[in-house]
Parts: structure tokens; sequence; C-alpha cells
């Protein structure tokens, strides 16, 4: 059989929230799987992956079982497995399929990537730590900054801002357009406070990625230290017309900045 791509959902917290609540929200990317499978295992294993995206838990079990039956032993199920379980709150069934997917693959770094997501949320910060570099190591992995920088924002929403920063240093020297991690060392920059590195931290993040209400609001507050009125007004049109109901923009209507 040949060898297939695959849309494999990854919580990587270079898409993610990681935060006191640790919220976690998934996003997909198209990674290449190094193993092959049966085309009933493949559709039922996408049709599984589309019902996460929309929320119905229900319907992605039952596919993501019907791929199981077809090829047990395709590592992929287990690890979509474990983000569904994961999504549902059972940490238990969602390790278990992570182990699972891993101990049919152990240099898998999608796997590991997802695995390192979950212990974060899990306050397991060391095996996570752990676990992000060994997805990183891989050397068939074509994109080891997301996993570093997955270790970096895991560090920095457990208060370990300084040993985060080293891992975005690292993520943006292997891809320096790794959105996360820019709007990450700009927020660095700006709290230190050095205030133009931020806005060349900033710059670098607007080209690669869209705004977010947080983004903009970081961005606001910069530019009123570094005195560009335009630029401020700029991005607070911005945040007003493309985020109204966001908290950043109750925090600019109540602030005195214009």
């Amino acid at each position: 059989m040949p060898i297939l791509k695959q849309k494999i959902i990854l919580i990587l917290a270079i898409s993610m929230s990681l935060s006191a609540c640790n919220q976690v929200r998934p996003s997909n990317q198209d990674i290449r799987a190094s193993q092959t499978t049966n085309n009933v295992a493949t559709a039922n294993l996408d049709l599984g992956i589309e019902y996460m995206k929309q929320g119905k838990y229900e319907n992605a079990l039952k596919n993501l079982e019907k791929a199981k039956e077809a090829d047990p032993v395709y590592p992929p199920i287990y690890n979509v497995l474990g983000l569904l379980y994961q999504q549902l709150g059972d940490s238990k069934k969602a390790e278990r399929n992570f182990k699972r997917a891993l101990s049919l693959n152990n240099n898998d770094s999608p796997t590991l990537n997802n695995y390192g997501s979950f212990l974060c949320q899990q306050g397991r910060l060391e095996e996570a730590e752990k676990t992000f570099l060994r997805a990183a190591a891989n050397p068939l992995y074509e994109s080891p900054e997301i996993a570093i920088t997955n270790a970096g924002l895991c560090l920095s929403n457990n208060q370990r801002e300084a040993d985060a920063e080293k891992y975005y240093r690292e993520a943006l020297q292997l891809n320096p357009q790794v959105p996360q991690a820019l709007i990450k060392m700009c927020e660095i920059s700006f709290n230190i406070p050095n205030y133009l590195a931020a806005r060349g931290y900033l710059q670098r993040y607007q080209q690669v990625a869209r705004h977010t209400a947080k983004s903009l609001w970081l961005g606001i507050r910069l530019e009123q230290e570094l005195g560009d009125k335009d630029t401020v007004s700029s991005y607070a049109l911005q945040l007003k017309n493309n985020f109204p109901n966001s908290q950043e923009a109750t925090l600019l209507n109540e602030s005195r900045i214009q």
C-alpha cells in the first residue's frame, strides 16, 4: 500500500491556549504518516476527525472505533482517540490511547506533540517538556519548531517565562516565521521593557499571521509607549471593528487610549 497523507487533529500549543484553566482548542495540520493502512481505516479516521472538528464527539467516536476495527495497529487512530478523550475530559482513556499510539510508533512526532500537550494540561510539566523535546529531536519531523514552541508555551503558562523564552528563541532560529513564538517574544520584550525589540517582533508577526484581539491590544499599548499615535489609532480601529465583544476591546474602551 502507498504511503498516505492523513489529516490529523493536533492539539498544539502554537494553536491552543494552555491557560490556568488548561482550556484546549484543537486545530488541524497535515502530516505525513510513516505507516500504511487500508481504505476503510483511512475513510473512518477522516470522518472521525471531521466530526471532532464539528464537536460531534459521539459520531467521531463511532467512526474512530470503526477505523480501529479495520486496522487495529495503525498509530494515528489511537493518536486521534487520545485527542477525543482529552476533549471529553476522560484523562485515563486519553493517556491510554496516546501510549498505545506510541507503543506502535515511539518516534511519531505528532503523537508526541499531542501527548506533551496532554501532560501539560495535567500539570505534569517535566514530563511534558521532555515529550515535546522528543518530538523535536526526531530527524524525520519536518516541523521541530512546532514542538519547541509548544514546550515554551507550556512553561510560559505555568509561570516559567524565563525557561520558555529559551524555547521561543530556539524555535525562531529554526523557523523565523513561527507566529506564536513571535508574539510571545513581543510580549516578553514589552514587559522588560524593550519597546523597539517588541515592535520588531510584532511587525514580523503580522507578516505571517492575522491579528487577534490579544495581539492588537498588545500593539496598541506598545505604540502608545513609543508615541506613534497613527498606529495606535489603526490598531484600535481594527480591534473595535473585528473583535467588538472581546475582553481587549472592553479594556480599550475603559482606557484613555484614543
